[in-house]
């Protein structure tokens, strides 16, 4: 179960693969996980990257540390008892709203690279884009789902803005039910802003390869949060 991580999304990855192993039982409530360097090494990130993972697994109530001389990480013995889950879910429900973003958005980004922008379309992800990358952690998801509705409607097409916002309301919904990780909205910020700026370059080719990268990360925490 500990694979090694695909790489554009390394921080994601390995919090999904760290609760899969937790969730199947690989490693079991108060067990012991593996020393920091052999779990790096079986995962293949870096010690950098495992241990903002970790930490947002400990805030978050799935890890805890114990120090002394049988110190170290553990699962916490309350890591199974859902206290981020608002209620029964359906996981064909989760792959379904995954699945379809991941056609629809990159689609979006594509076309709005090649669409003719006039200034004010520009001003507008660029306000969007600054809105989200300085947003609070109570505001961050209403306002990354704002940039991510500004790329539809770029794009001309009312109909992919009718869909980008639909599936962004589901979204959101599964989004609610797992904690926010500093770390990974670090990253997110930093994915928005490249491909903002492939956008605004017409880049189409790098838009729609910078959305897909960014849309697994996503997919990969609610897959590990939610599975």
């Amino acid at each position: 179960m500990l694979r090694p991580v695909r790489g554009g999304n390394a921080f994601e990855e390995t919090i999904e693969h760290i609760l899969q192993t937790i969730k199947l039982g690989i490693f079991a409530p108060s067990e012991k996980l593996p020393p920091e360097r052999e779990l790096a090494e079986r995962l293949g990130v870096s010690r950098a990257t495992l241990r903002d993972a970790l930490g947002e697994l400990q805030s978050a109530g799935y890890l805890e540390v114990q120090r002394g001389r049988y110190g170290g990480t553990y699962v916490s013995s309350l890591a199974l008892q859902g206290t981020h889950d608002a209620g029964p879910l359906d996981p064909a429900e989760v792959e379904d709203v995954l699945v379809f973003r991941g056609i629809i958005e990159p689609a979006a980004a594509a076309l709005s690279a090649k669409a003719d922008l006039t200034a004010a379309a520009r001003r507008h992800l660029q306000v969007c884009l600054s809105e989200v990358s300085n947003a609070s952690a109570e505001a961050y998801r209403p306002r990354d789902a704002r940039f991510h509705i500004a790329i539809a409607e770029l794009s001309g097409s009312s109909s992919l803005v009718g869909a980008v916002a639909e599936t962004r309301a589901r979204l959101n919904e599964l989004l609610d039910r797992i904690p926010l990780l500093g770390t990974n909205l670090e990253h997110a910020n930093e994915q928005h802003a490249e491909i903002a700026d492939a956008i605004l370059r017409g880049d189409a080719a790098t838009a729609e390869r910078a959305t897909i990268e960014h849309l697994e990360g996503t997919a990969s925490l609610l897959r590990g949060f939610l599975s």
